[in-house]
């Protein structure tokens, strides 16, 4: 369990509850202790399934740093290249703009008292060690606690090798999880329990895979067969050191227990990265020896041995395998001699998630999918690099990259979705057959460079779109390549052009037949565009009809923005109150989404709200804290003057109140609060729960942004 801290309160980070009882170890978590407060980086290393993992986030918690613990599972991470974008991902940040991960980790650390376990270095130790480093010494308030097999040989690193269990702890050990499953051992079980443990050498993990046996054979039972599975792993390799043979012998045991089914899908589940649902383990192993009905059955009975977990997720119920597990599984897979097709059945069914996923956005399952898309992030990661990887799957991996189009912008995962985007349309995939992939991935990545700030790259590339969408005669990738051309021109001030575009994208998109999404979107930067030129009327009347399709569809995200527009006018339009219930709606529905731009744009207009309403104090804190959002967004409202409006509008306002001295006090406040302090402290000024006003009247004539 975490440690709370005097207050009662559990500290910030995302370590995980302790599920079960944590058990002996007592002098070596006083000794990791002593290492977290002595040195800023300690390593602990040790033999797979000795209880590192386990140990390290029991020191982690008891450590409770000012800003959090917070863990980075590297295990399911494949490409060294993904590793700052783990810890980025594991610390909940969103970063919008062309930065490198490496670059939001530094600014997010460099006032932060925070310590980082990294869980399973082993495999990326290079990446790893350089990481560290740079963060290390660049970050005076971050500790690190690595765990894997391997230190990272780094200046400054304090090694923290980790012994397996004590004879009495490993004993205790295994009567607590035989006890867990309702076996009691007895008195008379003691010396073949004893020697038991002994033969395993006191590895926790192998213990575990024992004890998940005593619910059908005795300890004497186990000992005996563990006998048998040991003289005949002895002569693998005698070099190894006992413990490693110890290891592979538990494992190779429990496998060796298994039915022929049992061991079919537990290599077959080894293609997993990180965890995985029912659905997609009947589909990716069933047939072939293993009808896909059947996959229910023996998947139950590897989870009653131990060999997977089963937990719970806001997607839904998710199950796993320990990374050493999977490997021995692995093993069998390629010896198997089925590998590739198991990993092309796994490509297939994350390129038909992604397909369900697109489609299911506009419904009303859209909080569902985005929940879905972030449990299986790690998978569907494995599948874009089999695709675009394999020569003859380019053109997959340009679908895939681009069908995730409403995951890269609309929940926060910009700069991932651009490093696979621009690795997408670099491949040349055949023109002929494949043509509308390549051309999804080209506007798509135009918009990611978009909402990034990138207008070079936007521009290029939507160049680049519309020319190879013209030469094919495919209307929809044209209709897009406008779309997004009038969007680059909306941020960069270009009102009269933006129309334009927006406009003709509208009537493509009618007359192909498209309605999603991002239909939905043109209307309201059409309707943002003429705001900007003076006729809120007319932006008024596109946002409301936005909102009723939005609400005949379920959609949230799109009409997020809606109600941005619309709060606008009713401001405008002098009803402070109509303007805050919309606002409150929809920057509760952006942050939900991780969806940073729509989340900063409305922070900052509830800003003016909030002085109109008369708490200038409150207003100019409002805009510390979206200052410091933007940060992770890019360019400070595009640089655009005419979204820049309402933040001068509300900075005039609330340094004639308060007095430049007052102002710049308020705006430090706000600046130092994180992204998750700021929308709660914004929300909670709506007493009640917001509802969202009906229809407004016509707007009268006012100011409008930039005017």
């Amino acid at each position: 369990m975490r440690d709370q801290r005097h207050d009662g309160t559990f500290p910030a980070g995302n370590l995980p509850l302790e599920l079960d009882a944590f058990v002996g170890r007592a002098a070596e978590l006083s000794e990791l202790d002593d290492a977290l407060r002595g040195a800023r980086l300690v390593t602990v290393t040790g033999v797979g399934g000795v209880g590192k993992s386990r140990l390290a986030e029991r020191a982690a918690a008891r450590s409770a740093p000012r800003d959090g613990v917070w863990r980075v599972e590297l295990a399911p991470v494949r490409d060294p290249e993904f590793v700052d974008y783990a810890v980025v991902e594991a610390l909940g940040l969103t970063d919008h703009t062309t930065r490198t991960p490496r670059e939001t980790l530094l600014a997010h650390l460099a006032d932060r008292e925070v310590l980082l376990l990294l869980d399973g270095i082993e495999h990326l130790v290079d990446a790893c060690a350089r990481l560290v480093t740079e963060l290390l010494g660049r970050a005076p308030g971050l500790r690190v606690l690595a765990v894997g097999r391997r230190p990272l040989a780094v200046s400054g690193e304090r090694l923290f090798p980790l012994a397996p269990l004590t004879g009495e702890e490993a004993v205790s050990l295994l009567t607590v999880r035989a006890a867990q499953q309702g076996v009691e051992i007895g008195g008379g079980d003691g010396a073949e329990v004893r020697e038991l443990c002994r033969r395993l050498d006191g590895i926790p993990l192998a213990i575990e895979l024992a004890a998940g046996r005593l619910g059908v054979l005795t300890p004497e039972q186990v000992l005996g067969r563990l006998d048998d599975r040991f003289r005949l792993l002895a002569g693998e390799n005698r070099t190894a050191l006992p413990r490693h043979r110890a290891l592979r012998t538990a494992i190779g045991w429990s496998h060796e227990l298994c039915t022929p089914g049992e061991r079919l899908l537990w290599a077959r589940l080894s293609v997993f990265a990180g965890r995985f649902d029912l659905e997609a383990a009947e589909y990716v192993c069933g047939g072939d020896g293993l009808p896909a009905d059947e996959v229910l059955d023996v998947l139950s009975a590897l989870l009653a041995q131990s060999v997977l977990t089963r937990e719970e997720t806001p997607a839904g119920v998710r199950y796993r395998m320990l990374g050493t597990v999977r490997a021995y599984g692995a093993e069998w897979l390629e010896a198997t001699g089925d590998a590739a097709r198991l990993r092309r059945r796994h490509r297939d069914w994350y390129v038909g998630l992604a397909t369900w996923c697109e489609l299911e956005w506009f419904s009303p399952r859209q909080s569902e999918v985005a929940a879905r898309i972030e449990a299986e992030l790690p998978n569907l990661r494995v599948a874009l690099d089999h695709c675009l990887s394999d020569p003859d799957g380019a053109h997959l991996g340009q679908y895939l990259a681009g069908s995730l189009w409403f995951h890269w912008a609309g929940c926060g995962r910009l700069a991932e979705g651009r490093h696979w985007l621009e690795q997408a349309v670099r491949l040349d995939a055949e023109r002929t057959a494949h043509e509308q992939s390549r051309l999804k991935a080209l506007w798509v990545l135009a918009y990611v460079a978009i909402l990034q700030g990138d207008t070079v790259c936007a521009r290029a590339t939507l160049e680049e779109c519309h020319r190879e969408a013209e030469r094919a005669g495919n209307a929809t990738a044209l209709a897009y390549a406008v779309h997004r051309s009038g969007c680059l021109a909306l941020i960069t001030d270009d009102v009269a052009g933006a129309e334009t575009l927006l406009r003709s994208a509208l009537a493509r998109y009618r007359e192909t037949g498209e309605l999603n999404s991002n239909v939905l979107m043109a209307q309201v930067e059409l309707a943002m565009a003429r705001a900007f030129q003076g006729d809120l009327a007319d932006a008024v009347r596109l946002c409301e009809d936005v909102r009723r399709v939005c609400d005949d569809h379920g959609e949230r995200w799109a009409r997020a923005y809606a109600l941005y527009v619309l709060a606008y006018a009713a401001w405008s339009d002098g009803d402070p109150g109509r303007a805050r219930r919309l606002l409150t709606v929809c920057l509760g529905d952006a942050h939900g989404f991780r969806d940073l731009l729509g989340a900063v744009l409305s922070l900052e207009l509830l800003a003016l709200v909030t002085v109109t309403e008369g708490d200038a104090a409150e207003a100019a804190v409002l805009q510390g804290a979206a200052g410091r959002m933007w940060l992770a967004v890019g360019l400070q409202l595009f640089g655009s003057a005419h979204y820049n409006a309402p933040r001068e509008l509300c900075e005039a306002a609330a340094r004639d109140r308060l007095g430049d001295e007052a102002y710049e006090e308020c705006l430090r406040r706000g600046a130092r609060l994180g992204r998750e302090e700021a929308v709660a402290r914004a929300l909670r000024r709506s007493e009640e729960p917001a509802a969202l006003p009906g229809p407004r009247r016509p707007a009268r004539p006012t100011r409008t942004p930039g005017t």
